[in-house]
């Protein structure tokens, strides 16, 4: 009878994914590997053409949603008038499109009268190569502020930015949306004028071996030290590593040789960059490759502070509040073309210079807000190599259940239509088993 029941469990789970992959457009995308992790629990949104009627986000959500070319769309936030909230856009072109210098995306926080709270932009540069990209932007409340301060309704206005000569297929897309309360305590709103910004001098001994994530969502945890790995040409790694307040975070990269391709070059074939606990981008460094060992590095940033956000300097800025710091590094498809398909052997060098401070005193807790903190248990993940969505070096089992949940995460579906499919799929059984007994 125990066997019945699996049995009938099975057939639920395959049915609800045989619905899914029934649905227009979904076979296709089964078989098309993503370049990006998206979280498995972001929510499907769609966005609006204008601000009337546009999808309502949620701090401390993360949401999948798409993107068109030429196309700007809003979403809606509502905010009170203490939290500062910051909105990230990482849209994800497929490993075959094309884009050139100026391609890129935008995102925008207004408020309810059309008035830009702020707005940030990510574009391809030079590398001109397909990987995932993040803007952001940030609705900020504090002494230093004069505009966007009162609650209300405030837009997200995610715009992609679109050049002569790149491909038209839309982008996939993850929102994520996070807020940072108010301090309990007045806090300096000086900007540093003066820190150690000398180039740092990489750590040296044993290379160990960690596997890089494919986003923010699995990316793998790095404390100081030397790592390596393996990168295929046309794919993006992610890293991060824990950084707390008073903290200071320095990274470089090393590409191994490849054999052939002798005399050939490949303009910006390795891009490495740095983003903070709100997935904003703080620095990228990027190199050419000619077939020969390669290395590169980010410039030196600010120890973390909470005064750091009043610094006009990106690499002060950034570096405003403790937490997971994220690192990536992407290899163009064009070194496939010069010197073959072949991974490529990958150095991490990874340096946390500095003795942890206390962090400021936000209001409702006693400590930092967890997002922005770090904690024992994160200093713990950064030594075993979590990553993370936590696998905590698990065997990655699961039920036949958790496996549909992924499959509809990746197809851009909710928890709730599974449910529902699921559940259908019981309702006939039980139908059929009632028709039997009659």
């Amino acid at each position: 009878m125990g066997r019945l029941r699996r049995g009938r469990a099975t057939l639920a789970a395959g049915a609800a994914m045989c619905a899914l992959m029934a649905l227009p457009g979904q076979a296709a995308a089964a078989g098309t590997p993503s370049p990006y992790a998206f979280d498995d629990r972001a929510m499907p949104v769609e966005g609006a053409k204008n601000s009337m009627g546009s999808a309502k986000l949620t701090p401390g959500s993360t949401y999948k949603s798409s993107l068109a070319r030429g196309e700007k769309l809003y979403y809606q936030l509502q905010l009170d008038a203490r939290e500062t909230v910051y909105v990230s856009a990482t849209a994800v072109p497929g490993l075959d499109s094309q884009v050139v210098y100026g391609d890129g995306v935008e995102v925008s926080l207004q408020d309810a009268n059309g008035n830009n709270c702020n707005s940030q932009d990510a574009r391809f540069g030079t590398s001109q190569s397909p990987r995932p990209i993040t803007a952001w932007a940030v609705r900020e409340v504090g002494p230093a502020e004069n505009r966007c301060k009162s609650a209300g309704t405030y837009y997200a206005v995610v715009e992609r930015n679109s050049r002569p000569g790149s491909s038209t297929e839309t982008w996939d897309t993850e929102l994520r949306v996070v807020s940072e309360p108010a301090v309990a305590k007045g806090a300096s709103t000086t900007p540093p004028e003066s820190w150690n910004s000398a180039s740092p001098t990489p750590p040296g001994g044993e290379r160990k071996e960690r596997r890089g994530g494919t986003g923010f969502n699995d990316a793998r945890a790095l404390r100081t030290g030397v790592w390596g790995d393996r990168i295929e040409p046309g794919e993006t790694l992610f890293y991060r590593v824990p950084v707390d307040w008073g903290q200071q975070i320095s990274a470089s990269a090393e590409l191994g040789s490849a054999s052939g391709g002798e005399g050939d070059y490949v303009t910006s074939a390795f891009v490495m960059s740095l983003a903070n606990p709100v997935r904003a981008r703080i620095d990228d460094a990027d190199t050419a490759y000619d077939g020969k060992q390669k290395s590169t590095a980010l410039k030196p940033v600010a120890p973390v502070a909470y005064e750091n956000r009043y610094s006009p300097i990106d690499g002060v800025a950034g570096t405003r509040f403790a937490g997971w710091y994220y690192l990536s590094v992407h290899l163009n498809p064009q070194v496939a073309r010069q010197f073959g398909k072949a991974p490529l052997d990958l150095t991490l060098r990874v340096n946390v210079d500095g003795t942890a401070k206390a962090g400021p005193a936000y209001e409702g807790t006693a400590r930092p807000a967890d997002q922005f903190s770090v904690t024992g248990q994160d200093k713990d993940a950064a030594a075993r190599g979590d990553t993370a969505a936590g696998d905590g070096g698990g065997d990655g089992g699961g039920s036949g259940n958790a496996d549909v949940m992924k499959v509809v995460a990746a197809g851009g579906f909710g928890a709730g239509t599974v449910l529902l499919m699921v559940l259908g799929v019981w309702t006939l059984i039980g139908r059929r088993r009632a028709a039997g007994r009659a």
